[in-house]
């Protein structure tokens, strides 16, 4: 996509969600109830790897869809699916990850049963502890345009999945924000201040379409208590409103028990100290190492779920569908490249 088209793609995106405003009016839908325990996967590579002419096999060797796979023989109630602001749609990998590819990805989920979690990456790529940069469209605005853009983006890409019957259970407003986002104004390092801002202002924006929607800062090394006491405490400190605490956890064959340990600890501490619900929204471990990511899994599963007063409210396999060194190397995916799946899953079976 050229430069300079970007811009008037988000005032359009702006335009639409003021005419679904219209449409929807405020805070009239609902999520229907989300699972007592969400046992899910972020699916948001499907829809481009099957453009890509990707599929996939059953542990029986039998080609499936994969979200009947997912649901059927590893009891996945829910899915992930990121949201970037302006992709570039030339990128069969990455450049689904629009709203419109979402919702129809959605919708798919949905008519299966399952519940679904959108996370919105407020970036043109990946936003993580490393990059939280902003959409080039927003370059240049002021720190109250980038406030008003997050909800208006916020509320778009809501109503997009409208359209098609989906709302989700779950918003993510960014994805691992350990230092903020929409740097270099919303660095919390920088003003804490104004990420809580950016927080409450996409927690306003869910909450306007949806009221039982449930709003999750999320935050990466869900083991390190000091950044998560830093991170989530700044923004209770500054007044932010939102509802959840997700984690991710990428740990090795030789240390996951350890991390795990480490994070439930942690969760523990969020919800004694802040009074919020735990989501584990990204796990992962390399593809080569089925047994201990069955492990893995089953045992973060079970302990997350034991959390006190109901407080953990799940766990998130990133990307199983991935094939080995998809997306130039990603290798945590749980199929292999005979397009079978790994035992990896079967951590998720009661």
């Amino acid at each position: 996509m050229i430069r300079g088209s970007r811009k008037w793609i988000s005032m359009l995106a702006a335009s639409l969600s003021l005419l679904a405003l219209i449409i929807v009016p405020f805070g009239s839908w609902k999520a229907e109830a989300a699972p007592a325990f969400a046992k899910g996967a972020d699916i948001s590579w499907m829809a481009g790897m099957e453009a890509q002419g990707y599929s996939w096999k059953d542990k029986n060797g039998v080609k499936r869809d994969l979200l009947q796979i997912l649901k059927n023989d590893y009891q996945i109630n829910s899915v992930r699916i990121r949201v970037w602001v302006n992709p570039n749609m030339s990128d069969y990998q990455n450049g689904y990850l629009n709203a419109e590819k979402a919702s129809e990805l959605a919708q798919r989920a949905k008519n299966l049963g399952m519940s679904v979690m959108l996370t919105l990456h407020y970036s043109d790529s990946w936003a993580d502890p490393g990059q939280q940069t902003k959409p080039y469209a927003w370059r240049g605005f002021t720190f109250q345009q980038l406030l008003d853009s997050v909800y208006s983006h916020t509320v778009y890409v809501i109503n997009t999945m409208k359209i098609k019957g989906v709302t989700p259970d779950w918003v993510q407003i960014g994805n691992e924000t350990n230092n903020g986002m929409l740097w270099e104004e919303g660095k919390a390092s920088v003003s804490m201040k104004n990420y809580a801002q950016i927080v409450t202002t996409g927690h306003n924006a869910v909450k306007s379409v949806s009221s039982s929607t449930q709003t999750i800062v999320h935050l990466a090394n869900g083991y390190d208590s000091e950044v998560f006491k830093w991170n989530i405490g700044g923004l209770v400190s500054n007044g932010a409103k939102f509802d959840i605490v997700g984690m991710s956890l990428y740990p090795t064959a030789s240390d996951w028990s350890t991390k795990v340990t480490q994070t439930v600890s942690n969760a523990q501490n969020m919800i004694s100290s802040y009074g919020k619900g735990v989501m584990i929204s990204e796990i992962g471990l390399d593809y080569s190492q089925p047994a201990a990511a069955k492990s893995f899994i089953s045992d973060i599963k079970n302990k997350v779920r034991s959390l006190p007063n109901g407080k953990g409210l799940g766990v998130f396999y990133w990307e199983p569908e991935a094939a080995p060194g998809y997306n130039g190397g990603y290798n945590k995916g749980a199929w292999q490249a005979d397009g079978k799946p790994t035992i990896a899953l079967e951590g998720f079976l009661n």
